[in-house]
């Protein structure tokens, strides 16, 4: 479990400082969450893919659903400032961490099970996860308890209850809206639409107090991240509920591309093909922070670019990781999600 020490949380002030922290949190999960996709080859472990891909494309509208409620207050986003670009290997945003004081560091690794169930599971993980019986707790007659879920966005959500509509004082033209469906990203301009778009950041995220299915009926990122730990969907069982008893999920370790730990780490040989294809990704990672930056200050249709950016992204990653870096064992290169500053707009 996270722990997100408490602070000041009175003022509009220090609602959209706190905005911005959660802004700066959504984003800091891609990376990670995209460097495993990108690591699994080309038609390998397909379901594990599409969960990835999907869980990936929610944090990037958890993203600008945080950046619509900041702007709605009267905030802005910095997200292509070299403030705002998270490093790896590191800290999440505002301290967070495995418990008070002790910060947890997030890395750049190849997809693997390990990866997922440590780290991944970590970040999304509710403040006391339901916890669903396997197939042979359900053949067993096994029944568990459901509990509740974290607290950082409900205090967001409660002091904007608080502070009321009089803190809606942003320009409307800086909402986003489009690409996703207009259930899930809308413009946000009072205190119910900001309720009501923190409840699906939560909800797609971690689930409930009583089901891991989402506002849309889709499994939070949580659970969808322990189906491929366990290699089993998770279903609706009649009589039992839900219990991990569903489709297989294959992890087949071949599929995976041999890249290797924590590439800001790695020294490249200089004035390699490497070290060139290394800094033409992060042009393209810097390009896709310049997208997000105008999709979020005036320019929604920038969204679809910042989608198409990461596709690039991914032919970028899969090149350097097919390819070995000497001297390391076979182990290939990697992508750096490096912030290119000559490359930044604005």
């Amino acid at each position: 479990m996270l722990y997100l020490q408490r602070r000041k949380l009175e003022t509009v002030e220090d609602l959209r400082a706190w905005l911005l922290g959660a802004v700066r949190l959504e984003f800091s999960t891609i990376p990670p969450y995209l460097t495993a996709l990108y690591s699994i080859k080309p038609q390998m472990n397909a379901d594990i893919a599409e969960i990835l891909r999907h869980v990936v494309l929610q944090e990037m509208l958890h993203m600008c659903l945080a950046c619509n409620i900041l702007n709605a207050v009267g905030g802005q986003p910095t997200i292509n400032a070299p403030t705002f670009h998270p490093s790896y290997p590191g800290p999440l945003p505002m301290g967070i961490g495995t418990q008070p004081g002790k910060p947890f560091i997030v890395p750049l690794r190849r997809f693997s099970l390990e990866l997922v169930q440590n780290i991944f599971m970590t970040i999304e993980e509710p403040e006391q996860p339901l916890a669903f019986p396997s197939m042979r707790a359900v053949l067993a007659g096994t029944t568990t308890d459901y509990h509740t879920i974290g607290q950082f966005y409900r205090a967001l959500q409660n002091v904007i209850v608080e502070l009321g509509n009089d803190v809606f004082t942003g320009d409307p033209a800086l909402q986003v809206t489009g690409w996703f469906p207009s259930g899930e990203l809308f413009a946000v301009t009072d205190v119910d639409s900001a309720v009501r778009a923190i409840n699906i950041i939560i909800e797609q995220g971690e689930g409930t107090s009583t089901t891991p299915v989402d506002l849309e009926g889709g499994l939070a990122h949580y659970y969808l991240f322990s189906e491929i730990v366990k290699g089993k969907r998770l279903v609706n069982v009649p009589s039992v509920g839900f219990a991990y008893c569903g489709a297989d999920i294959a992890f087949d370790p071949e599929g995976v591309y041999p890249m290797v730990d924590n590439p800001p780490l790695v020294q490249l040989p200089s004035n390699s093909p490497l070290v060139q294809l290394s800094a033409q990704f992060d042009q393209s990672y810097t390009a896709l922070l310049n997208a997000l930056q105008a999709t979020v200050t005036g320019d929604p249709s920038q969204l679809d670019v910042a989608v198409g950016v990461m596709f690039t992204l991914r032919l970028l990653a899969q090149q350097l990781m097919m390819t070995p870096i000497p001297g390391m064992g076979g182990l290939t290169a990697g992508p750096r999600w490096g912030f290119a500053s000559g490359y930044a707009s604005g």
